[in-house]
């Protein structure tokens, strides 16, 4: 749900339907308000997603608005067409995000640190994994953590599959044998059910390994290294699709770009909603693109929060939306709606639980 050119939400206005970017370009002023526009420029600065991992996603990090700019400027020079697979700057926006579960959500995200790497890594007790475990025992520098990714995501195809295989078997017998990293194993055997030959299955072991309940959220700084699991959640993120990825995934994949960009040192930290009354709670981040808060109305009308251009989203129930005037709009499970700068009096009744994505 957003404007990005890729793939633009469709909505009615005037009674046909249209785009919201061709909405957006038609009055950036009246649909983003002045502010916005100031600080973004004439185009909405997020994307609301719902994502289902049903299967372990890609390893993958993000860059910052500076790489973003850089790399965007180095492909068109280079004559990379938008569509080619090889492309990874798409845009010239970062792209923070923040995922809030809707059910039990696992997910690897950010660097362990150097020795616990070390000795979950050396719990395998396979003897080919020796100078990866030496890499990790190198000194507590982040810059052990990349050198470790680097030998895991390169390592050479005559063997991986062989030492891979050792790999999931040494998980399932430490997952039978229970223990502190019980769960980090036994998600490693799941994703290599999912990719086969992988080399992320071993890389999965040097990351964190967290599981959101309903509720919390996760905040992907630019450079944090991540990758979901398992589960469904609300994502918002910056107006953007620069994506660069490392494992777990048949599309394109630049290992050399991705270790440029990756900061072994970004935590990647869970976050909890902060009540901002009864029925409205928020999930506070740095990124200035976006803001994402829960509501939960009950039968009295509830005002919708943030100013300026929002995407309210259903995921339970159904709700009534009403304006000034007395219009109202009803959305249903799944169901969306687009709010304009000049939609500031907005209400929500009705038993449901929605999620108001706003500018931050």
């Amino acid at each position: 749900m957003g404007a990005h050119p890729s793939a633009p939400s469709v909505l009615e206005r005037g009674g046909h339907q249209t785009t919201l970017d061709a909405v957006v370009a038609g009055d950036p002023i009246g649909e983003l308000g002045a502010e916005c526009v100031e600080r973004f420029g004439p185009r909405l600065p997020f994307l609301l997603k719902v994502l289902a991992a049903d299967k372990a996603l890609s390893i993958q990090v993000h860059p910052d608005r500076a790489q973003a700019e850089a790399g965007f400027r180095s492909e068109n020079r280079r004559g990379i067409a938008p569509g080619d697979p090889a492309r990874h700057y798409v845009d010239d926006w970062p792209k923070p995000e923040i995922l809030c579960a809707l059910t039990p959500f696992e997910a690897l995200a950010g660097f362990r640190a150097p020795a616990e790497a070390a000795e979950i890594v050396g719990g395998l007790g396979l003897s080919v994994l020796r100078p990866l475990i030496a890499t990790l025992r190198a000194g507590e520098e982040p810059a052990v953590l990349t050198e470790a990714l680097r030998q895991v995501v390169t390592w050479p195809d005559d063997d991986r599959v062989a030492v891979l295989d050792e790999v999931v078997a040494a998980c399932t017998r430490l997952v039978a044998e229970g223990g502190r990293y019980a769960p980090a194993y036994d998600a490693a055997v799941r994703i290599a059910a999912d990719h086969p030959g992988d080399a992320g299955v071993l890389a999965s072991l040097l990351f964190r390994h967290v599981v959101l309940e309903p509720g919390e959220a996760l905040f992907m700084p630019a450079g944090g290294l991540h990758a979901y699991i398992k589960g469904i959640g609300v994502e918002l993120l910056a107006n953007s699709d620069n994506v660069l990825r490392a494992g777990l995934t048949g599309k394109h994949m630049d290992v050399p770009e991705l270790l440029r960009i990756v900061d072994p040192t970004v935590v990647v930290p869970v976050v909890h909603p902060e009540p901002v009354h009864e029925h409205v709670a928020m999930y506070r981040s740095p990124a200035p693109e976006f803001r994402l808060h829960r509501m939960t109305p009950a039968g009295e009308p509830v005002a919708v929060p943030a100013a300026g251009p929002r995407i309210v989203l259903c995921v339970e129930g159904e709700t009534v939306l009403a304006d000034a005037t007395g219009a109202e709009l009803k959305l249903r499970r799944g169901e969306s709606a687009f709010l304009s700068a000049g939609d500031d009096s907005v209400t929500a009744a009705g038993g449901a639980t929605l999620f108001v994505a706003a500018v931050g």
